[in-house]
């Protein structure tokens, strides 16, 4: 049972190395990585670039989007992009947890959105713990951002480059730092 089963299974569990899920997610990862590593060895035109991550994520992609090389994941099966999405180079995606990027949304150079955390219990340390990242319409993700686990990034806000998220993001606000604070309301005229 691959693709959003996978994903729906993994919430809410702890992760280990010697367990069915883990050898399940190496399966998947194996066949992606093949693909990933074809994305970034050459260059590639936009629409073949969406082509191969229409494989790897096992979803449409609408022609709007654009992703720069290089793209990466440590996964790529759960990932969802929206309509007019952009994604600059050297993007990382660690979306076993799921990342949802909604229409609209820009995401920085040097970015990362991490869904998957280690166990904190030290005879555990292997394992995984896993939540979804959402960045909902027209977000504004700042170069060498970091967005953690289980975060939501409101409609309209921006987050500064350098900053790490590790809170939910209001809508129509502009957070910096690290952790990430809100520093402003945006202004809608």
């Amino acid at each position: 049972m691959a693709g959003f089963s996978l994903q729906k299974r993994l919430l809410d569990q702890d992760i280990l190395p010697d367990s069915a899920l883990n050898k399940e997610i190496h399966l998947v990862k194996k066949n992606n990585e093949r693909l990933l590593a074809e994305i970034n060895t050459q260059y590639r035109t936009n629409e073949e670039l969406l082509f191969y991550l229409e494989k790897i994520i096992g979803k449409t992609i609408d022609a709007s989007t654009t992703v720069s090389q290089p793209f990466y994941s440590d996964f790529g099966r759960h990932i969802t992009l929206g309509k007019d999405v952009f994604i600059n180079k050297n993007v990382m995606f660690v979306d076993l947890g799921g990342i949802t990027i909604e229409d609209h949304v820009l995401i920085g150079p040097d970015a990362r959105l991490i869904t998957v955390n280690h166990l904190t219990d030290p005879e555990k340390r292997r394992g995984l713990r896993v939540a979804p990242i959402l960045v909902k319409r027209n977000a504004w993700i700042g170069a060498n951002a970091t967005i953690l686990q289980g975060i939501t990034i409101g409609e309209n806000a921006i987050v500064a480059a350098d900053s790490t998220v590790t809170r939910d993001v209001p809508a129509n606000v502009i957070v910096a730092g690290s952790p990430a604070k809100k520093i402003r309301k945006i202004d809608q005229k």
